[in-house]
């Protein structure tokens, strides 16, 4: 169980309030990482999320920013270089998701999306990225989708941002892989989170998205830990430049 060791190790999870990235924080502090926490509404203490990192006895900083925003998120860098001498693993799992069909979907919808979606992550992992390559390691984690290689109902901006990220991914990883930073992607499925919604309160897209996964579920934040520990860890030094997919086997199909 070495490999997957992360004692000692700092993890910036970003999105960590709820969902997916409360559960890779969990995750990562399981394993022995102690946890920058940051999301748009995260609680400056007494949060669920820094309770279940503090329960595996690690620390948990909490931090609010709006990563639709520039300045707040130059303003987040900055503090963070106050703060921390060395980031070991970035999460960048913070995302949004808006509605609308292509031909009413606004400026500022699109927007909002790809500054929060592509824009933000990319930045922030520029940023923390550049210690990293001083110190010769780290591990980049970006949350990617199953947009990241389809098309989506109503959800142009979304699709666009998630379908860079992949290709993002690949871009890093050329430049940084002979540095000692591994950088990644996890894809998820049909998951029961805030985001999908919507979609399991639709009676007809709700059956028609479970009849295609061949596990026969939607997923649940849990089902994302393993994969986090993986990438973060040693486990996974020869990984570079890959999107896992974690969806029950939708892509298979």
């Amino acid at each position: 169980m070495k490999y997957f060791d992360l004692t000692g190790k700092i993890a910036l999870v970003t999105g960590c309030k709820r969902g997916i990235g409360k559960a890779m924080a969990e995750a990562l502090a399981e394993a022995g990482a102690d946890i920058i926490g940051v999301s748009a509404s995260l609680e400056a203490s007494n949060s669920a999320v820094a309770k279940a990192v503090e329960s595996y006895g690690r620390k948990f900083w909490a931090y609010q920013t709006d990563f639709s925003n520039r300045e707040s998120l130059y303003a987040f860098i900055t503090q963070l270089r106050k703060d921390f001498a060395a980031i070991d693993i970035l999460v960048n799992n913070a995302g949004t998701i808006l509605r609308a069909p292509v031909a009413e979907h606004p400026d500022e919808m699109w927007d909002n999306v790809l500054n929060v979606n592509l824009n933000a992550p990319f930045i922030l992992s520029r940023e923390v990225g550049k210690s990293m390559i001083v110190r010769g390691s780290g591990k980049i984690i970006f949350t990617a989708s199953l947009l990241t290689f389809q098309g989506g109902i109503n959800v142009p901006s979304y699709a666009a941002s998630k379908g860079a990220l992949g290709s993002l991914v690949k871009a890093f990883a050329n430049e940084w892989a002979a540095k000692g930073i591994n950088v990644n992607a996890i894809a998820p499925g049909y998951i029961a989170t805030d985001n999908t919604e919507a979609l399991r309160n639709d009676s007809n897209r709700a059956k028609s998205i479970l009849e295609r996964i061949p596990a026969g579920r939607w997923g649940e934040p849990a089902d994302f830990k393993g994969v986090t520990v993986f990438l973060a860890s040693a486990a996974s030094n020869y990984v570079h430049g890959t999107v896992v997919t974690v969806d029950g086997g939708w892509m298979g199909r």
